[in-house]
């Protein structure tokens, strides 16, 4: 049975999530490393942050967590790591399948 939310919608509701500092999306930014969905709709999304030490962290994470839920997912599950840093060259980077 297919799923109730796809990779190709997670991804869209993650442009909604905006980095309040830069006023633009998480995608647009090139914060996402990865997103999965398994069987029982749950996404894991990997992402990074444009500093270790960001004041925003858990607006930002929040702000996945609420727009994964409203696009379908059961439940969600945010890793955000450093490695490899974030850089402005991966705006725009495609996200790896």
């Amino acid at each position: 049975m297919a799923g109730v939310v796809t990779r190709d919608d997670a991804v869209a509701a993650l442009t909604g999530v905006v980095d309040p500092e830069l006023g633009v999306d998480i995608v647009s930014l090139g914060l996402v490393y990865g997103v999965d969905v398994d069987a029982c709709d749950v996404v894991a999304v990997t992402m990074t942050l444009t500093t270790a030490g960001c004041p925003l962290h858990d607006a930002i994470e929040g702000g996945v967590h609420r727009a994964l839920e409203r696009a379908g997912a059961r439940s969600t599950r945010v890793d955000v790591v450093f490695d490899p840093p974030w850089t402005p060259e991966r705006m725009g980077a495609p996200i790896p399948a």
